[in-house]
């Protein structure tokens, strides 16, 4: 299958963020279109760690960005 070329429409529609989040097991890693945090900021205590993807990133996978950026030390 041939791989079309992403067009400035389709670099709007990739997560812009690439976030740790605390999980039940340690760091998780996921990828946010806006740092939203929710009503009454529920959200925020679950964050460990975020960084805004550089334009030539947002297209690569969620595992290759964990390699690319490790997760942060979190103390048990």
């Amino acid at each position: 299958m041939a791989r079309r070329r992403m067009t400035e429409a389709d670099a709007d529609d990739l997560p812009r963020y690439f976030v740790w989040v605390r999980g039940l097991e340690g760091p998780e890693p996921q990828k946010w279109m806006a740092m939203d945090f929710g009503v009454g900021d529920w959200k925020r205590p679950l964050v460990l760690a975020f960084l805004a993807l550089p334009e030539d990133e947002r297209h690569l996978s969620l595992s290759m960005l964990a390699r690319r950026y490790p997760p942060p030390r979190v103390e048990t």
